[in-house]
Formats: structure tokens, sequence, C-alpha cells
């Protein structure tokens, strides 16, 4: 039987990217907590194909108008869903388990009340446990964290540091005064008064045991060619772009593990696990450009044939023609590139450089080494105007490369969450601090913020259209007599984007086959077809 129990909660959302949410900071601490010889076990709440459609959250109603079901190919989100067990599920794993000391992780804001579900469950059925939260969110909340009766400790930072010591002061009678003196750690003491240590740091990250990958669930989160794995080569960033809570004055400082360390890590989880996929999960992976040749090098070594991704985005300054045939080489498929905008004024205000140039020799290489691209930018910031996010959106749709926008939220910790603070505009409850939410209405509207998402599914479109060999359609105008219930997605949207052409309405097409209008911003959409040169916008993968 495990002494401690480390559990990922289930995730309430409109849609979840299962590869992304390997518990990789569990496996971290597990690891951490193994080589001082606790027994642990690992409660992975999301590794499981059980999903549970919900009603949306009372906070959310006002979706409703933007996200109507749709089964065209510019549908956003439908059917707010559960995926993964139910907190009384995992509360009577946890009791079986018979672990004294739980761990439960609290990543995201908008999750984090379904984290204190989970400790409310595992509270129930295990009375006499301690538990202990951590992530991002405990992180910068402690205070409103320890609030909740059935949370006994936070953890601070890297739980590598602090759960060891903490376990051993709950689980091996040592000292119980030691705990004032545990890095990161957060308590409530007998006579009420509150002990706040500041974030936990692994100042050599090379120091740390490899992550516990024997203890995840290998057969969910299994692909094709597969296991999937992430792993991170770094932690924190150098840079302080004002959106990120990375760049916040209190997250941990920018560090990096030596190439030996990660492939020691890359050789366990092939050899041993079958993994095939990896996902790099760094915030800067290829800054270093000497040090991420030499981890391509090595990677290039090995037998096994890997897929790499880097979804966190890429720094184009950091990339050049010599280092993305490696990337290629290694099993890079996709280039992952971070633009943020393409507007200098907007980049300026997300104290973020102007990367233009050398984002647009990174895709110039990415065509002659016939790898693909997908480019991020951020739409509905604090000041930031829905017509520079047109300018933004049309700026990728003439390059190759597949546009992804993001709607701007709050990350508790960054520069923005504090401009949002003082000039009243946070969401009123932390369930809304996520894009899908369009948490904020500042310079540009919810309304305008919905309009984007679909516009940059219909550019997307268009590049799909070009990279089948097909032709974007001319306009031609609304006829409510054309039947689209079929199950040819590719005609589907060529019809209505023809139509969009024509009159500038977006429709959907709903589950019986009719066809509707979408609620839009008029106005944006005028200007996108204004401004839009349906001849120069490129594929994402041909010319």
């Amino acid at each position: 039987m495990p002494e401690i129990l480390l559990i990922q909660p289930p995730i309430y959302d409109f849609y979840l990217t299962q590869k992304r949410t390997i518990p990789y900071g569990l496996l971290s601490i597990a690891g951490a907590l193994e080589k001082e010889h606790f027994s642990v076990a690992l409660c992975d709440g999301l590794a499981t194909r059980k999903v549970r459609k919900v009603p949306i959250p009372h906070e959310m109603e006002y979706l409703k108008k933007y996200f109507l079901p749709d089964q065209s190919p510019f549908a956003l989100f439908s059917g707010f869903k559960r995926f993964g067990y139910d907190e009384g599920h995992i509360g009577k794993l946890a009791r079986d388990s018979k672990a004294r000391l739980m761990g439960i992780s609290s990543l995201f804001t908008p999750y984090h009340d379904y984290a204190l579900a989970v400790a409310e469950a595992v509270k129930r059925f295990c009375p006499d446990a301690v538990i202990v939260m951590g992530g991002h969110h405990p992180t910068h909340f402690p205070e409103k964290t320890l609030d909740h009766p059935a949370v006994d400790f936070v953890i601070r930072g890297e739980g590598e540091i602090a759960m060891p010591l903490l376990a051993a002061a709950l689980l091996r009678d040592a000292h119980r005064g030691a705990l004032d003196e545990i890095p990161g750690l957060a308590f409530k003491k007998p006579d009420g008064a509150r002990i706040v240590r500041p974030p936990a740091v692994a100042p050599d990250p090379d120091a740390l045991p490899l992550p516990a990958i024997k203890q995840m669930n290998h057969g969910f989160y299994k692909r094709k060619t597969g296991g999937g794995m992430v792993v991170t080569s770094s932690r924190g960033c150098p840079f302080r772009c004002s959106y990120c809570s990375y760049g916040g004055p209190s997250f941990p400082p920018y560090r990096l593990r030596s190439v030996d360390s990660v492939m020691a890590e890359i050789d366990l989880a092939t050899g041993q696990y079958g993994v095939r996929f990896i996902d790099f999960e760094d915030e800067q992976l290829s800054l270093d450009k000497t040090r991420f040749v030499a981890l391509l090098n090595a990677i290039i070594k090995r037998p096994e044939k890997l897929e790499l991704r880097a979804m966190n985005g890429l720094f184009p300054p950091s990339l050049d023609e010599d280092v993305i045939a490696l990337m290629k080489q290694a099993g890079f498929k996709i280039l992952n590139l971070s633009l943020g905008s393409a507007c200098k004024t907007q980049l300026g205000r997300f104290n973020r450089p102007d990367v233009r140039p050398a984002f647009n020799r990174a895709l110039d290489a990415a065509k002659r080494l016939k790898i693909e691209a997908v480019a991020y930018i951020i739409a509905g910031a604090i000041g930031q105007s829905a017509k520079s996010s047109i300018d933004d959106l049309l700026y990728l749709a003439y390059r190759r490369t597949i546009a992804g926008v993001s709607i701007f939220y709050p990350s508790p910790g960054s520069a923005d969450f504090e401009t949002c603070r003082e000039m009243g505009i946070l969401p009123a409850h932390d369930t809304l601090m996520r894009s899908s939410a369009l948490p904020i209405s500042d310079q540009t509207t919810r309304l305008e913020s919905a309009t984007l998402l679909r516009l940059s599914r219909m550019v997307n479109f268009m590049k799909s259209l070009l990279d089948s060999g097909k032709k974007v359609p001319d306009a031609a105008p609304f006829s409510p007599s054309v039947s689209l219930a079929e199950n040819d997605s590719a005609k589907m949207g060529e019809t209505l984007l023809s139509w969009f052409f024509h009159d500038g309405k977006i429709r959907g097409i709903d589950p019986s086959g009719g066809i509707y209008e979408h609620r839009i911003d008029a106005r944006l959409t005028g200007m996108f077809l204004e401004k839009l040169d349906a001849q120069k916008i490129k594929g994402a993968k041909g010319q």
C-alpha cells in the first residue's frame, strides 16, 4: 500500500487536448519521493475515456449565444463536458489506497474549483488523510487555497523540493516544527496563524531524479506510433512577456538541464516504455542554439524513430535552416512558432521583441525543407483592437502556416493579470480565466473575439482547400434551398464560404441540417472582406 497518493483531477471544459494532459509534474514529484524511499501511487483522474456532458456553469451562460451546435468546418465550441472520473470515484480510489498523504495537482486557475472538489471528496472518504495541494494556482493564491477546509497544506513552486521534506515531517515522525522551514510550504498553525514560504526552486534541475514514468498510464496515452510522453529540458523563461505568468517576478528563474540529463529521460521513456511521441513543454526549447543542436544530434543517434513537438511555441530568431533541418531529421514534423502579433505597437504592449523577419525566414526554410508550420497569435488582449487582430490574421493567411489564434486570458502572476485587476476587468469567477470563455471585453469585445475565432477557422479552411489542390470559391448568393446535411465537410465549407464572400454572414449547420446565421460582429467581417486578397492566401503545406 502506498504511503502517498498523487492525484490529477478531472477537467471540465468544452474540449481537451489529451496529449497535453500527461501528469508530468506529478511524475516528477513521484520520482523525488521515491528517491527518498517513500512508496507512491498515482491516481490520474484524466486517464480514462469517460467523457460526460454536463450543464454549462451558470457563470458561463453568456457563452451560449456564441457557441451554438454547428456541424460546419467553422464551428467553435459546443457542449460543456467533464473529462475524466467524477470526484466521488476518485475519493473511493483514495480511500482504497489507504495512503496517509494525498497530493492534489491544481495547475490552472480555471480548473481550480474542480481540484478543490476532488479535495472535498478525498477528505470525505479519507477523513484522517493529510491533503496537500500544489500547482500554478496555489502558488499564486496560497492563502485563498488554505481557506478551503479540505486543504491542509499548500506547496508553492517546484514540488520536487518541498514534497519529500513534507512527507518526512508527516510520515517519518520527524520534528513537526521543521514544517516552518520547508521551502515553498504554506499551512495553518493550530493558533490560526498562517505560514507562507516563498516558492520552492530547484537551483540545479540536473540534480533532481528523473520523473517516475512507470507510474503513468501508458496504455491511455498511447498513440499510433507508440507511447506518448512530455519532457521539459528547461525550467522557467528568460523573457518577461506581459501576458505570461512565467515572466512574473514570483516565478522561478530560467534554468537549463544538460543534454545528458534530458537524454537519460528520453532513453528511459523510449527504451523501457515504448514511447515514440514526445512533446517538449519548455517555454524556450531552442533559445540556446548550441545546446539545442547538441540535443537534436543526440536524438538523431538513437535507434528509435520519434515524433517530436514543441507545442508551447519556438522563438523564431533561434531557428535557421540548418537547425530546422536537424529538427526534421530528429523527428519534428511541425514547427510551432510563437509570433504573438505582427503589430509592432502590440508587441510593445506584450513586452515581446519583433520577430517578424526571423519568423519569415523560418517559414521560408520550412517550405524548402517540406516541414509544416503553425504560428500563434494572441487576440483580445488589453488595449488590443479587433482591427489589429484582423491584420494579424491576414498576415498569417498570406504565409505558409496554419493560423493559431489564442484569445487572451489573464494569467495569475502575469503583469497583464495585475493590469486587469487595476482596471476592474478581471472575470468575476476563476473558472472564466480561460480562452474558451472569451474572458475579457476591453478594446476587443467578446462578440469580436468570437468573430475572430470564426474568421481564423475560415482562413485555415481556405488553406486546406489550397493544400488539397482546390481553389478558394468565388462569392455566391445565399440559397436557402441548398441542402448541406451531408458528410462532405469540404463541400459544406466551400458553400458556406462562397455565401460569406457574398454577404459577410457566417452561417452554421444545426444537427438536423438546418442553416442558421451565427452571431458575429458585421463591422469586423466587413473589414476582413475589404482587406482580404484571396489571391495572396497560401496553403499550409504547398506553395
